[in-house]
């Protein structure tokens, strides 16, 4: 049993070493782990598109005004700030100020509470994500800010 139990674990471990046949080489060579590349990087950029156009699209509707979009589209950005406490508390805040979870709840509050500002405040949100996924600005891994499942962003550090 416990030779079994042992072989079992060598063919899990050389499993896991190994990358899945469906990921391409281009992936699996990435600097980071999780990282996309080629044909869904495109697709998740085109993606943030149709978010960012889906939601101008709606915000032109509602007509809550574009002095309101251009003050608080870039708000989502102040959670830059917890850099200032280290990667992890900032790629913390920048995800979770970055991820879809936090518009479409209010985008519903707004909706099924009837509250105009809430409604108004989502889309703006999801249109600044759209857009920061749209540029490859994606979620941020603790290993430093440049380091996105998107890939990585800015110049590689020439040292």
């Amino acid at each position: 049993m416990a030779e079994a139990m042992s072989a079992f674990g060598l063919a899990v471990r050389r499993a896991a070493a190994s990358p899945a046949p469906w990921v391409s080489h281009a992936a699996a060579s990435n600097d980071a782990a999780g990282v996309t590349a080629g044909g869904v990087r495109t697709l998740l950029r085109l993606e943030g598109a149709v978010v960012l156009g889906v939601a101008l699209a709606a915000y032109a509707q509602f007509g809550a005004g574009w002095g309101a979009f251009a003050l608080w589209l870039f708000v989502p950005d102040l959670s830059m700030l917890g850099y200032l406490a280290g990667p992890r508390v900032g790629a913390a805040l920048y995800n979770a100020a970055h991820s879809y979870v936090g518009p479409v709840l209010l985008l519903a509050l707004g909706v099924l509470a009837a509250m105009p500002w809430a409604v108004a405040g989502g889309l703006i949100w999801c249109a600044h994500i759209g857009l920061d996924r749209t540029l490859g600005y994606g979620l941020k891994y603790a290993a430093g800010f440049n380091l996105t499942h998107l890939g990585r962003i800015g110049r590689a550090d020439p040292w």
